[in-house]
């Protein structure tokens, strides 16, 4: 199976649940918003192809490595808090 299938099961079965007419008003919303995301998803799945786009390469050893920080904790300058900020009326 590929992820296009499972999002087409997806889709149908959203769509049947907004169209059973069992679901309150909140839920058939939300199945709807479903199928247009999943929609839209596979629109731009179908749209996008990987033959000339760079491929991912595996990467050996570590990706991040810590290091010592290089200022102090309390040498930091602190923003004044006496700034009154304007809020919108």
């Amino acid at each position: 199976m590929s992820i296009q299938d499972d999002l087409n099961r997806v889709r149908e079965w959203a769509q049947e649940k907004a169209q059973g007419g069992s679901e309150p008003p909140w839920a058939w919303y939300q199945y709807m918003k479903l199928v247009e995301t999943v929609d839209a998803i596979l629109r731009g799945m179908a749209a996008t192809t990987t033959e000339n786009s760079p491929q991912l390469v595996t990467r050996q050893g570590k990706l991040i490595q810590l290091t010592e920080a290089k200022c102090q904790r309390d040498t930091v300058q602190r923003h004044p808090g006496t700034a009154k900020i304007p809020l919108p009326m």
